[in-house]
């Protein structure tokens, strides 16, 4: 059943689920998500029933046109927000454009700073990975009980600085298992095992579009060999195409259009004796 709520910009709209759903929905029923980038995609998304999308804060108004009643969280990319005044900025402009949280994988200043301003936040727990280096590569993380531990620690200090939920990506499956009851944050798994409330897989690899995807996905279709032969009849189109004009095969009768009957003669009888163009 859908929610009548008034979005961060003062809109009536209606959503599958709120933030306060996924809230009372945690531990009891798993979500799906996926992030589209298009109208089209977000459309597709909708129609068949994903539960939450996200997308970058620059996609967000063509998405939310394709998903008008599905919750989506808008993502704030590090590099096209940077200061805090930017990043705020970018936030209102987004829960204003419809979104109905925003993702930061900043710190937790700048969690605690938008959770302040009643916006619903995520964050990122795991492995970023764009401060991958400082895990010391693209890596599992909580495969020991003390990372685990640690991990934990960083689920504590997430809540503390007021996010409702955190993306938890590349994470032991059994540690998210262990820590995904003692924690109040609405978890989103992404190569983090079946434990999350939510289950986060990028389109591109459901879809069966990426080119080395990673090893927590899983394709669903196949729409790179789609693409492939797409690509080979694009070609094989454009070289007909031309070959046509070259040999005087288009445009034919059947692709143009002609004058009235003994309109023609008329014409050449015309110029012939008006003559319009200097010789």
């Amino acid at each position: 059943m859908r929610k009548r709520i008034y979005t961060y910009g003062g809109k009536p709209a209606r959503r599958n689920y709120t933030v306060a759903d996924l809230i009372r929905l945690k531990g009891t029923t798993t979500l799906c998500q996926t992030c589209p980038a298009t109208e089209e995609e977000a459309a597709a998304c909708e129609a068949v029933g994903i539960d939450v999308l996200n997308t970058s804060d620059a996609d967000l108004p063509g998405v939310r046109a394709g998903a008008p009643e599905t919750f989506i969280i808008a993502d704030l990319p590090m590099t096209a927000h940077q200061t805090p005044d930017d990043i705020m900025r970018a936030a209102v402009k987004a829960a204003e454009t419809g979104a109905d949280a925003v993702y930061t994988p900043r710190s937790l200043r700048i969690v605690e700073m938008l959770a302040k301003e009643g916006l619903a936040v995520q964050g990122h727990l795991g492995l970023v990975p764009r401060l991958s280096t400082q895990r010391g590569g693209l890596r599992i993380v909580g495969k020991t009980a003390e990372e685990a531990v640690e991990l934990a620690e960083d689920f504590r200090r997430l809540e503390d600085a007021g996010a409702y939920a955190a993306e938890v990506e590349c994470v032991a499956a059994e540690a998210l298992a262990a820590i995904n009851p003692r924690t109040k944050l609405v978890t989103h798994s992404i190569g983090a095992g079946s434990a999350g409330d939510v289950i986060f897989m990028f389109l591109v690899d459901i879809c069966g579009e990426s080119e080395r995807p990673p090893g927590h996905a899983k394709a669903f279709a196949d729409l790179n060999s789609i693409r492939a032969h797409l690509a080979v009849e694009r070609r094989r189109a454009l070289s007909d195409y031309r070959q046509a004009v070259m040999t005087g095969a288009y445009p034919d009768a059947t692709t143009s259009v002609s004058m009235l009957p003994n309109e023609h003669q008329r014409l050449l009888e015309a110029l012939d004796a008006r003559p319009i163009f200097s010789s």
